[in-house]
């Protein structure tokens, strides 16, 4: 690599990297051009996170700071860089309009190595920039720094304390918007109830009305109308169904109906649910029902309903042809039950997110409207209110997967794991969203 010094000489040197921090877009451009003309290779960041990010990863040779960033200051820059035992001896170089001596001094406790200040001296940059590599620092009068750390620990106190009201506030804002939203998305769903009602009621005398039924004997195109019509309106309840329940267990308005009842029945209902789609797309199921207890405590219907969204979720991710393993392990004070699929799978990216509200894998764009054909769609809500069902009976859930493949097809495994005594209702008025 050649480089040019102040006198214009031109001589070989090993290419330097420059990572140079900056929210001004004029200076940035400036800075960049002079050095990557010098030769060095120079990485730009527009804000202190996006910088310490980029030394992390880069390891620069040099970092160019401005001291006035909108997430950071420069000072507080340096002192994290410092903290990295990687970075602890670069050279760090304020690049600022800030001249007043104190402020410069400030600077120098932070832990930076030189001070420039703008505006920038384009001809004599490079040159400075070259001792600095060299490992020359800045001449520092050591009596004056005492006031200086002083100064500088105040302002740290200062921008943390103002940053925790900041967040306090944030906070109080977003929960009460976080109550609006829950209380508006139940009122909306309890008002689209109301006419639905009505439409199912008047779709129901349609089909059980004798011209009605004469008609549809006669004309198939009738009955398709109407099979498609009540099939519509029975999924619009389920998507609003699904709207009160998450809300409610959102809120910690959920009262759990506690009775001893049989697992295996329950487990039955839902595959026989199942059965026409599994069928339809010739999936093997596989469960031995004498695994499943006949004596538990709970709320057999919202289990039902958890049990029923977790099938359907293994269904929606399973191509054709796939299978799926039930099992249930029985322990000394609870059960384990896993829903194996030979599916998709599901990214570690996701992992993380498939059981919070409103989330859903993949590209919404590609999803078709059904919720059982293959990569079928949904609200998002299905594995949310599993999680909140399971943890309102004092249980847990989780999944498991190597990753997300169309073409291996890796499979997931959901675990619910519930206590065969699940506690009173009133231990478990909470968000568990």
């Amino acid at each position: 690599m050649i480089m040019s010094d102040a006198a214009g000489n031109n001589r070989m040197t090993e290419q330097k990297t420059i990572l140079y921090i900056e929210d001004d877009e004029a200076s940035r451009v400036l800075i960049q051009r002079v050095l990557t003309y010098a030769g060095y290779r120079v990485l730009i960041a527009s804000r202190a996170i996006e910088g310490l990010d980029l030394a992390k990863k880069h390891r620069p040779d040099l970092i160019l700071t401005d001291i006035n960033l909108p997430d950071l200051s420069g000072r507080e820059i340096t002192v994290r860089l410092r903290a990295d035992p990687h970075l602890t001896n670069v050279p760090i170089i304020a690049l600022t309009a800030q001249s007043h001596a104190f402020e410069r001094d400030k600077t120098f406790v932070a832990g930076v190595t030189g001070y420039i200040t703008k505006p920038i001296d384009v001809t004599t940059l490079t040159a400075r920039i070259e001792e600095y590599l060299r490992g020359q620092r800045d001449a520092v009068d050591t009596s004056s720094l005492q006031a200086a750390q002083h100064a500088y620990n105040q302002e740290l106190v200062e921008r943390l304390e103002a940053t925790v009201r900041e967040l306090e506030t944030s906070n109080r804002d977003l929960r009460r918007l976080d109550r609006i939203k829950d209380d508006f998305i139940q009122l909306t769903a309890h008002e689209l109830r109301t006419p639905l009602t009505t439409v199912y009621g008047y779709c129901r005398l349609m089909q059980t009305s004798q011209p009605i039924q004469q008609l549809m004997m006669q004309d198939p195109d009738v009955m398709l109308c109407l099979s498609g019509l009540a099939d519509s309106i029975e999924r619009l309840n389920t998507v609003i169904s699904e709207i009160v329940t998450i809300s409610r267990i959102a809120s910690g308005r959920v009262d759990l109906k506690l009775a001893y009842g049989n697992l295996g029945e329950l487990i039955r209902r839902v595959i026989e649910g199942y059965q026409p789609v599994i069928e339809q797309r010739c999936l093997r199921l596989t469960y031995e029902l004498s695994e499943w207890p006949n004596h538990f405590y709970g709320d057999l219907a919202l289990l039902e309903l958890a049990f029923s969204n977790i099938m359907g979720n293994a269904i929606k991710y399973t191509p054709d042809n796939g299978s799926i393993t039930l099992r249930l392990e029985t322990f000394d004070t609870h059960v384990r039950i896993s829903f194996k699929d030979t599916g998709i799978g599901i990214s570690q990216q996701d992992q993380q997110y498939i059981f919070d509200r409103f989330y859903t894998a993949g590209d919404t764009q590609l999803h078709s409207t059904s919720k059982t054909a293959f990569r079928g769609g949904g609200l998002g809500l299905g594995l949310a209110i599993c999680r909140g069902i399971v943890e309102a009976h004092g249980g847990k859930i989780w999944v498991e997967s190597v990753g997300c493949d169309p073409e291996k097809l890796p499979g997931s495994t959901f675990f619910i794991e519930l206590p065969f005594q699940a506690t009173t209702p009133s231990q478990h008025r909470r968000t568990y969203l």
